[in-house]
């Protein structure tokens, strides 16, 4: 077992991605040299994706009650608000590595920016030209508390890449980068056959996904098909208008801001000992 910053390679015919310990962050990801993951966020942006573990997105007042009571964060970035949990911002341990596989473990004890007690692991695996992403979490406070996953992948952008993620309703965005309301999706923003991604700003949480989805780069000959699982019913969709080469399609087990939502909005409540799973696959292939 090793901590702090550690950068490991893995490969699996063609596919090859770099990992850091720092988050357990993916910093690059190639497929027959091309890059379909690139870096774009996280500390000095070099994360190319990374988990979203207690919980994903932004956490309006930095506060939230549960069963009587209140629990209080910090700003863990320049956001105002508490974002994308602790996972992507402390290191990991290394518990076990091979050649294309590596499995990581965070045990997160209650500080100033964060009073959620847990232990993660996400095990990173290449196979048979698809990326694994298997991400768990373990509550180990007295108290229970509201739990979800995630991921935020940076995927490369190109003039002619299309996606396909077919979902219910979108969300609209308010002030503070938070959830709006909920409506019909707009022509723009359907993508249940392979449209253009829009040409502007766009911060959006899409619910009612099936967890399937694909992206398609016709300049690069290429596509990815993710496979997300029944547990991440909700996508986020971030395109800045300062990076025009990648955009983030985020599977999350739950909407943003969800402790302030009614029902928890795909949160699960945990008491001690309890856990939660997800794995997110992303299948590489030639078009």
């Amino acid at each position: 077992m090793t901590a702090g910053r550690e950068t490991l390679l893995l490969s699996n015919g063609a596919l090859q991605v770099r990992v850091t310990s720092q988050g357990a962050a993916l910093t690059e990801a190639r497929f027959d040299g091309e890059a379909f993951l690139i870096p774009g966020g996280g500390p000095e942006g070099r994360f190319a994706s990374f988990p979203l573990v207690p919980f994903g997105n932004r956490l309006e007042h930095n506060s939230f009650a549960l069963e009587g009571t209140d629990y209080r964060f910090l700003p863990n970035s320049s956001d105002p608000f508490y974002l994308h949990g602790d996972g992507w911002l402390e290191p990991w341990d290394i518990d076990k590595a091979d050649h294309a596989s590596v499995t990581l473990s965070l045990r997160h004890r209650p500080g100033p920016l964060s009073p959620y007690v847990y232990q993660a692991w996400q095990t990173i695996s290449l196979a048979e030209n698809a990326l694994s992403l298997k991400l768990s979490v373990r509550h180990e406070g007295e108290r229970p508390l509201l739990y979800g996953l995630g991921q935020h992948p940076f995927f490369a952008r190109t003039a002619q890449t299309r996606l396909t993620a077919l979902a219910r309703t979108a969300w609209s965005e308010r002030a503070g980068h938070l959830p709006g309301e909920s409506g019909p999706l707009s022509r723009e923003l359907d993508f249940a056959e392979p449209a253009l991604l829009p040409d502007r700003f766009v911060n959006n949480a899409f619910a009612g996904w099936d967890g399937q989805a694909s992206i398609e780069w016709p300049e690069l000959r290429l596509a990815a098909d993710i496979d997300a699982g029944s547990i991440h019913d909700i996508y986020m969709l971030y395109m800045p208008v300062d990076r025009t080469d990648f955009f983030c399609f985020e599977p999350m087990s739950h909407l943003p801001n969800a402790h302030h939502m009614p029902g928890y909005a795909g949160l699960k409540r945990l008491a001690a000992g309890e856990s939660i799973s997800s794995e997110i696959t992303i299948r590489l292939r030639r078009i």
